[in-house]
């Protein structure tokens, strides 16, 4: 599409336009003064093309970053001067005019090309410099594009798009809540939405059969790699008359061809793996494996049921064993127990398997034969092995085993990194104890349990799991879903067991309490985190590398200066006084 300022976009001049004059507009990358003759790289959204200037008085005021509009003819470079690297580099542009429409009146804070190397929060002042670097900037248009297939795709599978609101009514769904003050009724808050969880319900009751949403969630959550501070976009949907088997079919269908289309790594075929939480949490210390790491944690608590080691003694312990690393010296083994230490382990043993079975270890004196000979049966270990063991209380031993497997994952390259493995985990528990030892919904409360109703008791409850699943790729948490209950009486008694009576349910979750006594179809849903998704696409290491204007780690905006204090006019008519405890 011609305008005013252009005829063509830089990567559109090609050899096919020779003696054509046009007229392109974009940013100076670069100037190159030749003696008498100038060189620029000009950039535009969809390249470079290098335009010639014979005529330095064309040039007044143009520096590196100037935005400019050039009109020429297009000539070819000639045989051996082409650039290859540049889909316009047979050709140049030899400017008629050159005209300065946005020029640089300040020093560059830091070298475009360069920016992905400057500190976070520099980058994020000037963001809007940031994106011009091709590596930033490209990530944006990739999502663009990953945003339209995700519609064209939920389209063509018969769902429809439907927006929810994002002033809502505050609910426990197991994060910290943004909420928004209600000038017309004192006193009162909205929230942001952790997520559309009970609108995408209510439109299933609603009779819309498939529900689709690039929906935002905001949560008050600390920023980490692969979650970003304040909001984060997931594709959402919904399904009515389905069931979780459903929507195991639907995604290996997704999520499978988003990953083919964008990724350039092998991607695991459908169906995709299906591990139940308890068995993961067994095996890989986590309910987020990384397939790709083939170390299992084996659990050999009763080797040490009756030692004499103190450390291990009345205690839980956990071993990976890896083999043929005979070769790694005694730093190997001292910063891994560094790394554990720092993870909050209180230390990490090791043993080194040697000929005819001889252990090398600095517990290995503590050690009855008896029990050398059973840890050698039970994680499978020969010559050349070095089996790694943590002890403590279960839950912590547990989640410790996985931190552990993922360390010996990086450290020994075991992981393929051209690579997509997915996997579903399963069967997760409807219910947890919390800090103080209260019964707690582990995820999502309107799940469906595995027990009907009759049978739902605060007693059975811990052991209850749910028919709420998580899709994960290479050790990151993707998808996660359910099936939904869709009963009233369910619902209140699983609000019973946490300790909300039905005046509490109706208070907290009342229109999804009252619509389910209105006719509820059978429903099951799930939602993509897009951010992570893209990191992962892209192989960055960060998921703010792959958002427009990100907050930073600290939950904080340099550019825009947010979050920022507001007048006391507009706290009065908040109904709003702060009150800021110093510690």
């Amino acid at each position: 599409m011609q305008t005013t300022f252009r005829s063509h976009y830089c990567n559109d001049v090609t050899r096919a336009l020779e003696g054509n004059t046009v007229k392109v507009a974009g940013w100076v990358s670069t100037i190159r003064d030749h003696g008498g003759i100038t060189f620029i790289d000009l950039r535009d959204q969809t390249g470079i093309v290098q335009v010639v200037v014979e005529d330095d008085s064309k040039l007044v005021h143009v520096t590196r970053e100037s935005v400019i509009s050039v009109t020429g003819k297009v000539t070819y470079r000639g045989e051996g001067n082409e650039n290859p690297k540049l889909a316009t580099g047979e050709i140049e542009i030899v400017a008629d005019s050159v005209d300065l429409l946005g020029p640089v009146t300040q020093p560059l804070p830091f070298e475009v090309d360069e920016s992905k190397k400057i500190r976070e929060d520099v980058r994020t002042k000037y963001r809007y410099l940031d994106l011009r670097n091709p590596a930033v900037f490209n990530n944006i248009l990739l999502r663009s594009r990953i945003n339209s297939w995700m519609r064209n795709k939920m389209e063509s599978m018969g769902f429809v798009e439907i927006a929810t609101p994002i002033l809502t009514a505050d609910s426990p769904e197991g994060a910290r809540a943004f909420l928004v003050p209600a000038r017309q009724h004192p006193g009162k808050f909205y929230a942001l939405p952790q997520a559309p969880q009970m609108f995408k319900q209510l439109l299933m009751v609603g009779g819309f059969d498939r529900y689709f949403q690039i929906a935002p969630c905001f949560r008050d959550e600390d920023a980490r790699a692969d979650r970003a501070a304040g909001e984060f976009y997931q594709l959402d949907m919904e399904m009515s008359f389905a069931t979780q088997e459903d929507m195991f079919e639907l995604g290996e269908i997704v999520y499978y061809e988003l990953f083919k289309t964008f990724g350039k790594k092998e991607v695991s075929p459908a169906p995709f793996r299906r591990i139940p939480f308890r068995e993961s949490m067994e095996r890989y210390g986590t309910d987020k494996p990384d397939l790709r790491n083939p170390l299992e944690v084996v659990n050999v608590t009763e080797v040490f049921a009756n030692t004499g080691f103190n450390a291990f003694k009345n205690s839980t312990v956990k071993a990976i064993a890896v083999h043929d690393i005979a070769g790694k010296p005694r730093s190997f083994y001292d910063g891994l127990t560094d790394k554990m230490i720092e993870a909050g382990s209180k230390g990490l043993a090791w043993i080194k398997v040697e000929a005819n079975n001889e252990f090398n270890s600095p517990i290995a004196k503590f050690l009855t034969d008896e029990e050398k000979a059973n840890l050698i049966a039970k994680t499978n270990a020969r010559e050349g092995t070095s089996i790694f063991m943590l002890a403590g209380k279960p839950e912590p031993t547990t989640k410790l085993s996985g931190i552990l497997r993922n360390l010996l994952g990086d450290e020994l390259n075991l992981c393929d990194p051209n690579k997509f493995e997915f996997c579903w985990i399963t069967d997760f528990p409807m219910f947890e104890l919390d800090d103080e030892n209260q019964i707690q919904f582990c995820h999502n409360p309107f799940n469906k349990p595995n027990m009907s109703c009759e049978h739902l008791t605060k007693e059975n409850a811990l052991s209850l799991s749910a028919n709420q699943f998580d899709l994960v790729c290479n050790g990151v948490e993707l998808v996660s879903g359910a099936e939904r209950n869709h009963d009233a009486a369910t619902m209140l008694k699983l609000m019973e067991i946490v300790g909300l009576s039905e005046k509490d349910c109706i208070e907290k979750f009342g229109a999804l309490y009252n619509a389910f006594q209105y006719g509820a179809p059978p429903h099951a849903g799930m939602a993509l985190g897009i951010d992570r998704s893209i990191m992962l696409i892209l192989d960055e290491p960060n998921v703010r590398e792959v958002i427009a204007f990100p907050l930073n780690k600290s939950a904080y905006d340099p550019l825009m200066n947010a979050p920022s204090t507001v007048s006391e006019k507009q706290l009065r008519e908040l109904s709003i006084k702060i009150d800021i405890k110093k510690n």
